[in-house]
């Protein structure tokens, strides 16, 4: 069956009675939400970036041991052609096997100084890491005080915010969807979420600015739905307004 305007605009207002009552419980939150979403997201960051330190922490630390080994290696070379050299029965002989000795004593060299330069860098790494540890210890304690504190404000309203949506969702089934996205889109468009206002004192109780008699008087008749030329809300009358809220009590 067809609602008439006058449905419409009940089914509309009671929808925005109870969604005004939600926001109000949602109100006492305050910024708690936003915040704990905040320090979660600190939390996550800080611990991917720990991970990665302690990951390049590990990568130069194999890094040094590789340096080490190829010392090791050199050094046994070294060993190794002087050994051959006491054996040689030529200069050209003893001076190849020299530029060998030269060449692992240069590799020596070379390892020595990148070993100094890992060691520099796994310094300030590790005191970048622990700052880092330090800084997730302090946000772990920062969120677990704010989740504390949510937790303790919801759960005194959580019982009636259930009940609440409850009856918004089954408010909502008696609106058609277009005037449901319309509302929705207002709902979203004001900071209050007031989709659906009254008249009060001659004027739209969204933004106040005053309606002239003529329009006053078509949206008593609720006839069709008219909005506010100036904030673009969906009107309704004050007396339905009163039997709405009746209703509901």
């Amino acid at each position: 069956m067809e609602q008439t305007v006058e449905q419409k605009l009940e089914a509309l207002y009671e929808l925005q009675t109870i969604h005004t009552k939600v926001d109000k419980i949602r109100q006492t939150r305050g910024e708690l939400p936003m915040e704990v979403a905040d320090l979660e997201d600190d939390v996550a960051g800080l611990e991917t970036r720990i991970q990665k330190i302690k990951a390049d922490l590990d990568d130069t630390e194999d890094a040094i041991v590789n340096r080490k080994n190829m010392i090791k290696e050199s050094l046994a070379l070294v060993k190794k052609y002087e050994t051959q050299q006491n054996n040689v029965k030529n200069n050209r002989e003893f001076e190849a096997i020299s530029k060998e000795i030269e060449i692992q004593g240069l590799d020596v060299q070379v390892s020595e100084k990148k070993i100094k330069e890992l060691t520099y860098d796994i310094a300030n790494k590790t005191e970048v890491y622990e700052k880092a540890l330090a800084d997730l210890e302090e946000r772990k304690k920062d969120l677990a005080g704010k989740q504390s504190e949510l937790e303790s404000i919801t759960s005194e309203t959580k019982k009636e915010e259930e009940v609440l949506v409850k009856e918004a969702n089954k408010a909502e089934e008696k609106i058609d969807d277009r005037l449901k996205i319309a509302y929705n889109r207002l709902r979203g468009n004001f900071k209050n979420g007031l989709a659906v206002v009254t008249i009060q004192r001659d004027s739209c109780s969204g933004c106040f600015n005053q309606i002239p008699p003529q329009r006053q008087s078509d949206i008593r008749q609720r006839k069709k739905i008219i909005v506010c030329e100036h904030c673009g809300r969906i009107l309704v009358d004050e007396t339905m307004a009163d039997a709405t809220q009746t209703e509901l009590v």
